[in-house]
């Protein structure tokens, strides 16, 4: 009986809980954890990922394998470097598949690109930040680019602006609050009365400026994009070095975005408040 007990014995300087296998809910937070670190980079080392993940090398590797093999992330043997796999990326095209805008805004994009000459883009709202999810780039060889998947902050976008712009002061405040609005630039609205004043403007403007906000000498065109609910779902943007966009440029591109944004919201079958 002493040596079964002895057997069972937390190690010293463990909490007696910590010695048992991971339940099957914790490997898989801690594998979509991992993924999501993946998704972040454009290639990590194993540790990297568990340094950022706060696990042990060994648990990082056996879940990084375990992914694998159902192809969600994979592994340069050469580099050392794990990245996404195509069935991560599936899955995320079946999403946008859902939401219909991948495919549909695509020629909507390269029409705004063609047509002003600039990056145009593709973000949604997701737990107040802004993700972009397309995008077709300008031929110049000074342009914008932002990756897919990326996320920003949607106080200081272009496209987070024009999507708060169809939201309700209360709305806006009750996302914010608590929340510290980061300084990028000296043109950063950081601060909720601040962007408030500036989404008043874009309410009767009906598109939105990110005026080197995020970035300095890049601005941005936005305007937004609707569901059938006539819910702000998504926004559309062009984008480019401020010395490409003076105000003028920026006040003709104004109404083209925002006729685009409404051409693609009828495309989708959604409707504007505005109509």
């Amino acid at each position: 009986m002493a040596d079964h007990q002895e057997k069972t014995r937390a190690k010293p300087g463990r909490k007696a809980g910590e010695n048992a296998a991971p339940s099957s809910v914790q490997v898989l937070d801690r594998s979509l954890k991992l993924l999501e670190l993946v998704a972040q980079a454009d290639g990590a080392g194993l540790t990297e990922l568990a340094d950022q993940s706060a696990m042990a090398p060994s648990t990082v590797h056996r879940l990084l394998t375990s992914l694998a093999q159902h192809g969600m992330v994979t592994h340069d043997n050469e580099t050392g470097a794990w990245t996404i796999g195509v069935k991560a990326f599936e899955i995320g095209t079946a999403y946008l598949r859902f939401r219909k805008l991948g495919t549909i805004s695509r020629p909507f994009l390269k029409q705004l690109m063609e047509g002003c000459g600039e990056t145009a883009n593709i973000a949604i709202e997701d737990d107040g930040d802004v993700v972009f999810i397309s995008q077709v780039e300008s031929h110049a060889p000074m342009r914008a680019f932002f990756r897919p998947g990326r996320r920003g902050p949607i106080h200081a976008s272009g496209i987070g602006k024009a999507i708060l712009s169809t939201w309700p002061d209360s709305r806006i405040e009750a996302l914010l609050a608590g929340r510290t609005l980061q300084h990028f630039t000296d043109k950063t609205r950081d601060s909720v009365a601040m962007l408030l004043e500036d989404i008043a403007k874009i309410r009767i403007r009906g598109w939105s400026i990110d005026d080197e906000e995020h970035t300095l000498g890049m601005r941005c065109v936005a305007a937004p994009i609707f569901d059938e609910y006539g819910e702000a779902v998504a926004g559309i943007s062009v984008s480019g070095p401020a010395v490409r966009l003076p105000d003028e440029k920026v006040g003709a591109f104004g109404p083209v975005v925002r006729a685009a944004a409404e051409e693609l919201t009828k495309a989708m079958g959604g409707r504007s408040k505005r109509a």
